[in-house]
């Protein structure tokens, strides 16, 4: 019984002239019985037709296909996942007693069941039984499936005839690979979509036959195209598209994967960067596939941050709208304005940008990257979301348009039946009362935040053929091209503020004429174009913008034929401010960005506060993550590129002035520690994969029984930007044992262990690597010094603390603390440094150790300075009433007081130990305010004259003059207070 109630009264006509059709077949009589008792089939059936034309043409024409759809009970089933086993059956089954197929037969049995798919994928589509998301995976499934299994039997018959393609290299037999690009390499095929194939094999070589791989692939490939595009009684399979190959239209129809990747170092261009994102090995020699795709990677992702995406997508953006008008194309929902193309473009840009970097972005699937950009915030997640729910929308009424008659279109129908009828598909609001009207009011909704989103990402010109001007001054455009005089250009300088102008120009001019630059290519020579006016511009707002050229061009010249760099700060004024101002500033930043011009896109924000230590070891151990375990160079990279990334953080926060001194040694000390315990971790998972665990002292295995403890500044929470790390290693291993091992590990004691596990630490924090290395670690301060062992127990530790150790390396106990490893042993640790600390002392004996010792170090300065008689006017660190001073006067306290005042051992850095001494009343309030913030204040010196590469602890009669003049009265009060606490001889100069 035809039931229509629940469609528009103007379609009724149509649905009843296709059913009238339908019942004068000859139909198969369980059918009409279903048709006859269930009105909900046919309420779906009727559904379907008033979308399609082409699936009601299927169910008239070949009723047979609905048929075995519901008798499967296929047409109600999510996803299919047997596509390539059931094609196989089907041939199998076509082919009978014969050996193999024939290909016209071929043809026959792939489009039948592509027709039949067709039908379901089309029905649960429109009766809103599948998702967007699961039409385009079921769509893409179906092509890989008439791909893969066509080839698999093209290439048997194919080696009958000529033979086995051996390579020539392995000796092993070839076959073909297919790359699928576009949306099928996406997984995200329309219904109605072409294919964008490329065709690949392994390596050169030939058959057992004589013949050549080349030809052998090449008559497969053809033979395919055929099988699967040519249009026959029963139509195609899907069209194929191989103009994505190297070289186009001219290019060979399949090469090898050395040729592949030699055409896309020397020869490929940026859309093709584009299009091998979505490139996936999709039938054939998959896992080979996949290997080449690993080997083109790069090519797409780069690994530096990639701004010159922007710049060759905006150029493709702009040929798509000339395109567009061109045609008039505006209401075509993939290439117009808010379209299809444009979220791809958004999100794809990004994958670029940062892809190299960040392999999560390095998906084929638009969705997954979609999630990819949410998770590592590269975009809002609200932005994130009104793009996806656009996307599905868009993609939704693509469905819809191609549903209508198979055929690929995103253009809006003219006709009003035809919207009418798309307008049903799409249920807007409902079947019934389906607006054409409404869709369209939805439909520029999300258009219209699809272009804004664009916008702000891309930065397009509304207008394609006008010309970019980033920098509105002539003056500047002129002065870099030398258009202008040298007289005329000292001119403009000077206007725009150059303190040295002439020098300015000299340098400019130089620069210019270097070879580095001459040699350029011309899309080079077109970012320096653009770069060079913004970059003096930016200089101008700067006090001295001389020194501030000066410092940049040095960054400038590191990255000359690595312009991508420029690109990026052309692309963000932000990030050229930011970049402009710290340089500026300080030569430590211009020299550490040259070396590291990777780390260019932190310019892009500001950290106001350091993070929390548990946010940056949850930042470092998710990037570590992300690489495989035995990819020992990338967590090397990583940890380098992880430390280097926030030192440029904390110089700029300090630079700034947003952040105070303790603030900018918390942030170091937090980043230092957070790369400890990894690379501990790291380098304890890689021991314990070879040889087993290590047996601890009670016995037992498996759990780590290591501490790092930091001393010095580490340990002291007081790091700055070039402090070693003071180390020594701690374990609570059982010396008699040998690891314990499982099957494939090798045995070895556990001394032995230790050590190599202490080595490999050493080795991984000092290593040099193209990004340079981690840290210099000092393990002197360990028992014995340079003549002890490498790690120690910890009750041979405490040991050697009560029964041998210095009171200068107790002193040096004040400030340790474990900082990476076993927690439990940690807090061992701590117990034994406070029981140390705490041990009663003769006081004439400490005194005299404290102050000898001070004495040498500044002999020792002396002798280092060359001079005998005399000093330098000070030496922050080392000088009278400067830090050391202060430090010696805390471990005095510490080491003289703590019996009494137990909370002196609490902490390890100097500054909460004094407000320790503060409480317990050692010395007057006012006296402990003085001190701390004579600390404070020279400690923030020595942080300002390392962004300045000024020596840390020697500073001329002029620096002194200019730099300690306000830190007199502090300086003065730290001499007083030792003498009050330490007596006067330890001051002597």
């Amino acid at each position: 019984m035809l039931t229509t109630e629940h469609l528009p009264e103007a379609l009724k006509t149509v649905i009843e002239r296709y059913w009238q059709r339908l019942q004068e077949n000859d139909l198969p009589e369980d059918l009409r019985a279903r048709l006859e008792s269930q009105p909900e089939l046919v309420r779906q059936l009727t559904q379907v037709w008033a979308a399609s034309d082409y699936a009601a043409n299927l169910c008239i024409s070949r009723p047979s296909i609905l048929v075995e759809l519901l008798d499967s009970g296929r047409l109600f089933r999510s996803i299919e996942a047997d596509y390539k086993s059931r094609l196989r059956e089907i041939f199998s089954a076509a082919a009978g007693d014969e050996p193999v197929l024939t290909v016209e037969h071929m043809k026959s049995v792939l489009r039948l069941f592509h027709q039949q798919e067709m039908l379901r994928l089309v029905w649960r589509d429109v009766t809103r039984q599948a998702s967007v998301r699961e039409t385009a995976a079921d769509v893409s499934a179906l092509a890989e499936a008439a791909l893969d299994v066509s080839l698999d039997l093209l290439h048997r018959q194919a080696v009958t005839d000529s033979g086995e393609p051996i390579g020539s290299r392995s000796g092993q037999p070839q076959q073909m690979v297919v790359l699928g690009m576009g949306k099928l390499g996406a997984g995200e095929l329309n219904l109605s979509s072409d294919i964008d194939l490329m065709f690949v094999y392994p390596e050169s070589g030939e058959t057992d036959k004589g013949v050549s791989c080349q030809q052998f692939f090449l008559k497969l490939g053809q033979q395919f195209i055929d099988v699967i595009d040519a249009v026959t009684a029963d139509g195609f399979v899907f069209r194929v598209d191989m103009r994505l190959r190297p070289f186009g239209s001219e290019g060979v129809l399949v090469c090898s994967f050395d040729a592949m990747e030699n055409y896309y170092q020397s020869q490929g261009r940026d859309w093709e960067r584009y299009a091998m994102i979505k490139a996936r090995a999709v039938a054939g020699d998959v896992k080979a596939g996949a290997e080449l795709i690993a080997r083109l990677r790069p090519f797409s992702f780069r690994r530096y941050l990639d701004f010159s995406a922007f710049e060759s997508l905006r150029a493709m953006k702009l040929q798509i709208n000339k395109q567009v008008r061109k045609k008039g194309m505006n209401q075509d929902i993939k290439l117009g304005a808010g379209g299809i193309r444009e979220v791809e473009f958004i999100v794809q840009t990004l994958q670029m940008v940062h892809g190299g970097r960040d392999k999560r972005l390095q998906q084929e699937s638009l969705y997954k990257a979609m999630d990819a950009l949410q998770q590592g915030d590269y975009l809002p997640a609200e932005t994130i979301q009104a793009l996806r729910n656009a996307y599905n929308f868009l993609r939704d009424l693509e469905h819809k348009l191609q549903a209508y008659a198979n055929k690929q279109t995103q253009a809006l129908p003219g006709s009003e039946m035809e919207r009418l009828r798309v307008a049903v598909a799409m249920a807007i609001p409902d079947a019934k009362s389906a607006s054409w009207d409404r869709l369209q009011d939805i439909l520029d909704q999300h258009r219209q935040i699809v272009r804004e989103h664009f916008s702000d990402v891309i930065h397009i010109e509304e207008d394609d053929d006008a010309v970019r001007h980033d920098v509105d001054d002539q003056q500047l455009n002129s002065l870099w091209h030398e258009d202008l005089s040298d007289c005329d250009a000292v001119d403009v300088l000077q206007r725009y503020g150059f303190e040295n102008p002439e020098s300015s120009w000299q340098r400019l001019k130089e620069f210019r004429r270097a070879r580095v630059f001459q040699t350029l290519p011309a899309e080079s020579r077109q970012r320096f174009a653009r770069f060079m006016p913004l970059l003096l511009a930016t200089l101008q707002q700067e006090k001295t913008p001389s020194l501030g050229l000066e410092r940049v061009m040095k960054l400038v010249e590191a990255v000359a034929r690595r312009t991508a760099y420029l690109v990026l700060l052309s692309e963000n004024p932000p990030a050229m401010r930011q970049f402009v101002q710290l340089c500026t500033a300080s030569p430590f930043v211009a020299d550490f960005l040259s070396k590291h011009p990777v780390l260019l896109d932190e310019m892009l924000s500001v950290m106001r506060q350091p993070p929390d230590k548990a946010v940056l070891e949850e930042e470092l151990a998710q990037g570590l993550l992300r690489i495989h375990e035995d990819s020992f160079e990338e967590q090397m990279e990583y940890l380098r590129y992880f430390k280097q990334c926030h030192t440029l953080q904390v110089a700029a926060a300090q630079i700034t002035g947003s952040m105070t001194v303790m603030k900018v040694s918390d942030y170091l000390t937090f980043t230092a520690e957070a790369i400890l315990e990894q690379v501990l971790g790291l380098c304890w998972q890689h021991l314990t994969r070879k040889h087993g665990f290590p047996v601890n002292s009670q016995g037992q295995h498996g759990e780590m029984d290591f501490v790092v403890v930091a001393y010095g500044k580490l340990g002291g929470i007081e790091l700055s930007y070039l402090s070693d790390l003071d180390v020594v290693f701690i374990h609570d291993g059982s010396l008699e044992h040998d690891t314990q091992v499982v099957e494939g590990q090798r045995s070895i004691n556990s001394r032995e262990f230790y050590t190599r596990l202490a080595q490999r630490v050493i080795s991984m924090l000092g290593t040099h690597t193209m990004s340079g290395k981690l840290y210099e670690v000092d393990m002197r301060l360990r028992p014995s010094g340079e003549s002890g062992l490498l790690v120690t127990t910890l009750v041979a530790f405490d040991k050697y603390q009560r029964e041998q150790a210095w009171t200068w390396e107790h002193q040096a106990l004040v400030r340790s603390r474990a900082v990476a490893g076993s927690q439990v042993m940690a807090q061992a640790f701590d117990e034994i440094r406070t029981n140390i600390l705490q041990l009663p002392r003769p006081l004439d004996k400490l005194t005299e150790d404290v102050r000898n010792m001070r004495r040498r170090m500044r002999e020792e300065l002396t002798r280092k300075a060359g001079r005998k008689s005399s000093q330098p006017a000070f030496a922050i660190k080392q000088g009278v009433g400067g830090i050391v001073d202060i430090e010696f006067m805390v471990q005095y306290l510490v080491l003289s007081r703590s019996g009494d005042c137990q909370e002196l051992t609490r902490y390890s850095d100097n500054v909460r130990i004094l407000e320790a001494a503060r409480d317990c009343e050692l010395l007057p309030a006012d006296k402990i305010a003085e001190l701390t913030e004579a600390y404070l204040a020279l400690r923030s010196t020595l942080h300002e004259f390392a962004l300045q590469h000024s020596d840390e602890n020697l500073l001329s009669p002029e620096q002194c003059e200019e730099v300690l003049a306000p830190l007199c009265g502090a300086r003065k009060a730290v001499s007083v207070l030792w003498d009050q606490v330490l007596g006067p001889s330890g001051v002597s100069e």
